[in-house]
């Protein structure tokens, strides 16, 4: 997501190229995309990112030290942004995904960092005319425009995924083993809270901040989505959720900025989920995983506490695991659990965290190894391993806790598979 106003579904006129289709006067005729060399002397796959804010530009940065892969072109329908952002990566710049594959040679992926209600669009634009696509998280901001992503990528072909860096840290991997090896024996339950603080110049630092349309939701949709992303990951398929919603500490949006719920899964094991942004001054996520052998602890993106085969071992030890210093680790993002370029996060006088404009902040190394994947993928013609069922998943589970929290009922949940 970046923090942009503008649409930039709107094509500008651009020439047709013949290898990608019409640029604009009707939707493009879908075109598989030739497989690029698999030899290890292979060039670089090219990126276009599309969205010339906060978002784009870290993925730009992460584009550039990712092996195997190089930036081509940004993209942004306001071209004075997409034009100070070329510049500043020293790339050419368009006003729109079309224009762009048709005046830049070597775009094999485009990434879509834009508002979430803006994703679908993009990227089965950028599919129908047969490129591969990285979509920020969420996918979008329902189901039915998740579907029309996954119908565009089994028709053209290609390869779509969906940021989820935090399945890539390395406390993540090291529970996914201990899960996968039996070593937490059977999973009875797990937790995912995010305790974070939003300002409410945070909401009106934009116009689609805040709205069902573009942001999708609130807490959950935006703050929370990786935190729950990851409990799925562990605890397997969520069949059923119920939850409550509020909007408890600030004005002028549409959505929460408070949520509770709870998941069961297919295993029987159930889940709880806490997202707020209503939570002075910020603490940090944490994500519990519990079974009848052992259990394990991530807070913000450590592994703190690893007990497993009824074992009395532990990653670390004090206070369970967790800094209970005020205000340690408690770092807070941009809306896609990235850490926030907008925010300081340096506490005023009251120790509230203040908001000051900052240079965009540098990609984690899960986002360049998330990128390595994708590219992995595309060379060797296998699976992400995070791609659409997933983030559907996630974004099924955050939709169906809204709609209890409308209904005052348990929601089923549908089930997604590769």
């Amino acid at each position: 997501m970046t923090d942009r106003t503008t649409d930039p579904r709107t094509p500008a006129a651009r020439p047709t190229d013949p290898a990608t289709g019409p640029t604009s006067d009707g939707p493009p005729t879908p075109v598989r995309k030739p497989a690029p060399d698999r030899s290890p002397a292979a060039a670089p796959l090219g990126v276009a990112v599309v969205g010339a804010g906060v978002i784009g530009e870290l993925h730009c940065r992460a584009v550039g030290l990712a092996d195997g892969l190089a930036l081509r072109a940004v993209v942004d329908v306001a071209e004075d942004r997409a034009r100070g952002m070329g510049a500043a990566f020293g790339v050419p710049w368009a006003t729109s995904v079309p224009a762009a594959l048709a005046e830049v040679p070597g775009i094999d992926v485009v990434a879509i960092c834009t508002p979430s209600g803006l994703h679908a669009d993009l990227a089965v634009q950028a599919l129908e005319l047969g490129r591969h696509v990285m979509i920020e998280k969420p996918i979008d901001v329902t189901d039915a425009s998740a579907e029309r992503i996954a119908a565009a990528q089994a028709a053209s072909g290609t390869i779509a995924a969906v940021i989820s860096q935090h399945r890539f840290d390395p406390a993540t991997e090291e529970v996914r083993e201990a899960v996968d090896a039996g070593a937490l024996g059977r999973l009875t339950s797990g937790v995912a809270t995010v305790p974070w603080w939003r300002g409410q110049e945070y909401y009106d630092s934009g116009a689609w901040r805040g709205t069902w349309a573009l942001d999708g939701g609130g807490s959950l949709m935006n703050q929370s989505v990786h935190a729950i992303d990851l409990l799925i990951s562990f605890l397997g398929t969520p069949t059923e959720v119920f939850g409550y919603t509020a909007t408890l500490s600030h004005e002028r949006i549409e959505v929460e900025d408070t949520a509770v719920g709870c998941v069961r899964f297919d295993s029987g094991a159930l889940g709880v989920i806490h997202g707020t942004t209503a939570a002075w001054p910020g603490l940090s996520v944490r994500v519990q995983v519990h079974g009848d052998r052992g259990s394990a602890i991530i807070e913000g993106d450590e592994l703190v506490t690893l007990r497993r085969d009824r074992a009395p071992r532990a990653v670390v030890t004090p206070a369970d695991g967790v800094d209970a210093r005020p205000g340690a680790s408690a770092a807070q993002d941009d809306g896609h659990g990235h850490p926030a370029a907008s925010e300081t996060g340096s506490p005023g006088p009251d120790g509230a965290v203040t908001t000051a404009p900052t240079d965009a902040a540098e990609p984690e190394p899960t986002h360049v190894r998330q990128y390595e994947d994708l590219a992995r993928a595309i060379r060797t013609g296998s699976s992400v391993r995070v791609g659409i069922p997933e983030a559907r998943t996630a974004l099924a589970v955050i939709t169906g806790l809204y709609a209890s929290a409308r209904t005052h009922a348990p929601v089923s949940l549908p089930r997604f598979s590769r």
